[in-house]
């Protein structure tokens, strides 16, 4: 009944659009592969399957024209469809959504199981020649997530949200408009409603009215794409299989950047490396703004080449940078001058996107008079990677693009769409940072086939962390209140895909002096950060090295820390490749039905293992965590804690609450100085044991750290760890998987640490060898096997040499 109600509920707003003459009637239909495709009477309407979980509908009204498709990756799988035909409706399923077509007026419902999960109230609406419109339902209980970077809170439901990259220079505890919006929700139902359309637009989230989605735009496709999924981590798995997959970044891209706006000179940026070597401070990347190519901020966007005077031997800085294993990432922007060198050679290629009297588009900004790179240009995008290609070639390690919403985009620009011709600016304007981060990608891939891309961009669209798209949330101010928000932004934009959205460590924007507090507490939270990036304005120094004895030696344990977890985080990397799980994940992922969590917005999970709480107030001395029902332990003094509630834990300025999940496998190795000196062969395997926790498992990825495609071409090994509590006993299995690689350990000397061990163990066998236990820890010879336990850390230790494919060890 309550199903036959909705359906007259829809039946009559559909029959108040017919009114309006907005309604689409069925004329015929006819099957194609993946797709339905249905003639109407306005044109034709196709619904095809990218996935089982996953259908574009996409309206094709004559006389429109349509852009191409920003979130589906370019592929076509094969999915099992049944189409049954019914006088008054089609119902078109797959083996995990079913859409139920409604053929006159034309209505969609979209269904899980018999949940219906969403449903297209009132078709394709066509405001004006220009703007295209959609309509969806909205049920009282559901909560929304998405529309990217905003400061609102997890819960967007009730908010309206233009739809415009656009620079929100010193933001902190509230912003409705940033550098990122993304046209696309996640529903607590469980599904996803995403529109395929990179134009200027709005997204009403019930803001108008309160049962009603609403998305409109300025031109663009006129496509929208429904996921279906049982939890969230199945949502994003089905969602980023449709629109690809982040691939597996180099291991270096996990590592400490030194980055400030910027070196003026190569002689700063050799000072700047030296000083971490000289303090012993980890260090993996330099970030190089844009005093690279002119000594002043105004005049110079668009050279694009190394200013001799400031930086007289680049290639051999790049050289001498790299054989430290520092890897030197260049920031660029897609503006060009009139006063830069390279003006006349841009304009003379075709790459300055033209005007309405179709001469180049000049104007003025910040920077000074400039154009814009058409990067949808085929011409454009040789011209600006030809660039890219040399200076790679010279050993660059990196790309930074920045201003990339673009941060001017003057209306009466015209683009150039292959096969398309001329589409305004507001057409394409959220879609421009995506496709120079295609170009970006693809051009590696071609000519640097040996090299994974470290791609750096401020904005982009649905479907960008195929192109390696490396994020951030902008120009925070350097304020407790730039703090705040920031695992806000970072957890909306990992539920769409963009695993690798980060923060400028320390806050980027102002300040008048340092804030040694607050500049603890940013790069504490960093360690658990996808990118660990300090980047501020010169004024104050964002590198720690430049900081007292004090804040360094507070500091040191944390960057240690980093490193020592880079088998854990580079796992992560390998689930996010994989399955698009974000690094940082929402606590909502360990309870989807309790609403507080899903609205938390300080407390989050780093990979399955870690909750992190981040303190973001001056001054105190305790912090309070939300803590998931079960078992937690505390990662530095290991008290057992018992959550379902929000609990205070007591704060020093050296620690901020970190907690580890019950059951947890933490793989951890030795610090390090940099990335290129990783390697596992010595291996601490921690596991946090709990009779609460009956079995548990865990994995450990590993490949060479650089090789692109090395899971395809088999060069990578997947570790595996299980455990099993039994009759008072705890067994454990480890196991070895998959090919070879540069620098695969043959064997690892392994330590493997027990937590929460409450008692001394009786008896500990290695694949069937009885361990006797020692008094106290001894120099482990190379081959050796010998077990002992700290009573008052409640902990058992095993040292083992690990070599078989399988091992199992047994302690009573």
């Amino acid at each position: 009944m309550q199903r036959y109600f909705q359906w007259l509920v829809c039946s009559a707003l559909l029959f108040a659009s017919l009114l309006l003459g907005a309604a689409e009637h069925y004329q015929s239909h006819r099957v194609n592969d993946n797709q339905l495709i249905l003639t109407t009477d306005r044109g034709q309407v196709s619904l095809r399957f990218q996935h089982d979980a996953v259908v574009e509908v996409w309206y094709q009204p004559e006389g429109r024209q349509q852009l191409p498709s920003l979130i589906l990756a370019d592929k076509t799988p094969a999915v099992a469809l049944t189409l049954q035909q019914q006088p008054e409706q089609l119902i078109l399923q797959s083996a995990r959504l079913r859409v139920e077509i409604q053929k006159s007026p034309l209505a969609l419902r979209f269904y899980q199981g018999e949940q219906l999960l969403t449903e297209d109230i009132a078709g394709l609406l066509q405001p004006d020649t220009t703007k295209i419109a959609f309509k969806f339902r909205l049920t009282p209980e559901e909560m929304l997530f998405g529309g990217g970077q905003r400061v609102l809170g997890m819960d967007r439901r009730g908010h309206k949200l233009p739809l415009y990259n656009k620079a929100h220079y010193g933001y902190s505890t509230e912003s409705n408009q940033m550098y990122f919006s993304l046209a696309g929700v996640m529903s607590s139902k469980n599904y996803m409603l995403l529109f395929d359309n990179g134009a200027s637009g709005e997204l009403d989230l019930g803001h108008s009215q309160a049962d009603t989605l609403a998305f409109q735009a300025e031109g663009g496709r006129s496509a929208y794409i429904v996921v279906a999924g049982q939890n969230t981590p199945e949502l994003i798995a089905n969602y980023t299989a449709a629109s690809g997959q982040a691939p597996l970044p180099a291991r270096w891209t996990l590592g400490n950047y030194a980055s400030r706006f910027g070196y003026r000179t190569e002689a700063e940026a050799r000072a700047v490396v030296q000083k971490f070597r000289e303090l012993n401070l980890p260090l993996d990347a330099i970030v190089i703004d844009l005093y690279w190519f002119g000594k002043d901020i105004q005049g110079h966007m668009g050279n694009l080449a190394w200013d001799t005077q400031a930086f007289p031997e680049p290639e051999h800085m790049l050289a001498d940078f790299a054989a430290d294993g520092i890897k030197t990432i260049l920031v660029t922007e897609p503006f060009v001058l009139t006063s830069s060198k390279r003006w006349q050679q841009a304009v003379d290629a075709g790459a300055i996107a033209l005007g309405p009297d179709g001469k180049p588009n000049t104007f003025d900004f910040y920077f000074g008079n400039t154009g814009l790179i058409d990067v949808f240009k085929p011409e454009a995008s040789s011209w600006f990677w030809g660039i890219y290609r040399d200076l790679l070639a010279q050993g660059v390690g990196g790309i930074w693009g920045d201003l990339g919403e673009p941060e001017v985009h003057p209306a009466d620009t015209q683009h150039q769409l292959p096969g398309m011709g001329s589409v305004t600016a507001n057409e394409v304007h959220n879609a421009y940072g995506q496709r120079w981060a295609e170009l970006v990608y693809q051009g590696y891939r071609q000519d640097f086939p040996e090299q994974r891309p470290f791609i750096m961009m401020r904005a982009g669209n649905l479907g960008s962390q195929r192109y390696g798209m490396v994020p951030w949330t902008g120009d925070v101010e350097r304020s407790w209140g730039g703090l705040k928000p920031q695992v806000e932004l970072a957890l909306q934009m990992g539920l769409f895909g963009f695993g690798y959205i980060h923060s400028d460590l320390g806050g980027f924007a102002g300040g008048e002096q340092f804030d040694a507090e607050l500049y603890i507490r940013w790069l504490q939270y960093g360690v658990f950060q996808p990118v660990y990036r300090p980047h501020a304005q010169e004024h104050i120094a964002p590198e720690p090295v430049f900081h007292s004895d004090e804040v360094i030696d507070t500091l040191r344990p944390w960057l240690n820390l980093r490193y020592q977890l880079l088998p854990y985080n580079y796992t992560l990397a390998y689930q996010h490749s994989q399955t698009g799980i974000p690094l940082m994940r929402p606590l909502f992922f360990l309870d989807e039905q309790n609403s507080q969590l899903r609205q938390e917005t300080n407390s989050y999970l780093w990979g399955e293992a870690f909750l992190v709480a981040p303190v973001t107030e001056p001054g105190v001395t305790e912090w309070p965590v939300n803590v998931p029902t079960g078992v937690w332990f505390d990662f530095f003094n290991g008290e057992r804690i018992i959550g379902g509630e929000v609990v205070k834990r007591p704060v020093t300025l050296e620690t901020i609450p970190v907690l580890v999940k019950a059951g947890s496998f933490i793989p951890m190795t030795a610090p390090i100085q940099r990335t290129a000196d990783y390697s596992s062969q010595a291996l601490t395997l921690h596991y946090y044991a709990d009779t609460s926790v009956s079995s548990a498992k865990g994995q450990m990825f590993e490949d060479d750290g650089v090789t692109p495609d090395s899971l395809a071409k088999g060069q990578y090994e997947l570790l595996s760890f299980n455990a099993e509590h039994s009759n008072e006993k705890l067994l454990f299995s480890l196991q070895r998987q998959g090919g070879d690689y540069q620098g695969k350990p043959a064997q690892r000397e392994l330590t493997l640490v027990v937590h929460n061990q409450r008692g001394k163990p009786d008896k500990i066998y290695v694949d069937g060898q009885f361990i006797p236990l020692v008094a106290q820890p001894q120099r482990f010879a190379k081959g050796q096997q010998l077990a002992w336990y700290d009573k008052a850390a409640k902990k058992v230790y095993l040292k083992l040499t690990w070599q078989a494919e399988l091992s199992q060890i047994v302690i009573k």
